[in-house]
């Protein structure tokens, strides 16, 4: 099979598995199955499953923490709830951080996923950082209440975002009104 980026194609086979069936129904089998290709293809790639996994939790991290880190340049623009709330939204996407409660069933891939993210992989500390610069700039352009602190809003938005994917399951409620709520309480009061 040839395709230009098979790591991709596999991770993206890979969240439709789980947002359509759960993280149980994840198997090496069911991403090649879903990405029309061998099975031996996974195996070529990485080192075995929980490699599969705790690179594709990382990836997807490190694709959020790219949107958060784009929250800067919007200071100024929009309104201060909805931007945050675009950034928090983002780790409700169905290959976002919300795979990372996959990694919690496999040992080995949390492992990995926990090493990388001590040696700098950007994960939910990004991602609060990113927060938190954009309401500091925002506060200094008078658009955030000098009585937000940026840094605790941030952690209680990273800190709900965490506590509902990992409270979540297949068929529950979907997420997003409560972070919606919890964004709109903390920046508008």
């Amino acid at each position: 099979m040839a395709t230009p980026d098979v790591r991709e194609l596999l991770f993206a086979a890979a969240e439709r598995v789980v947002e359509r069936e759960g993280p149980g129904a994840l198997t090496s089998r069911s991403v090649t199955t879903e990405a029309g290709c061998a099975k031996g293809l996974l195996h070529a790639h990485f080192a075995g499953f929980d490699e599969f996994v705790a690179e594709l939790c990382l990836d997807r991290f490190a694709r959020t923490a790219v949107k958060a880190r784009a929250l800067s340049g919007l200071a100024g623009q929009g309104t201060v709830a909805r931007n945050l709330e675009a950034v928090a939204l983002a780790l409700f996407d169905p290959g976002g951080p919300a795979l990372s409660g996959l990694a919690m069933t496999r040992p080995a891939a949390a492992l990995r996923i926990r090493e990388a993210l001590e040696g700098g992989a950007p994960g939910f500390t990004a991602i609060q950082e990113a927060i938190t610069g954009y309401l500091q700039a925002e506060r200094r352009l008078g658009r955030v209440a000098e009585t937000v602190d940026p840094g605790t809003v941030a952690l209680a938005v990273v800190g709900t975002a965490h506590h509902l994917l990992m409270t979540n399951w297949p068929g529950a409620p979907d997420p997003r009104p409560s972070m919606k709520r919890v964004v709109t309480a903390l920046v508008d009061g």
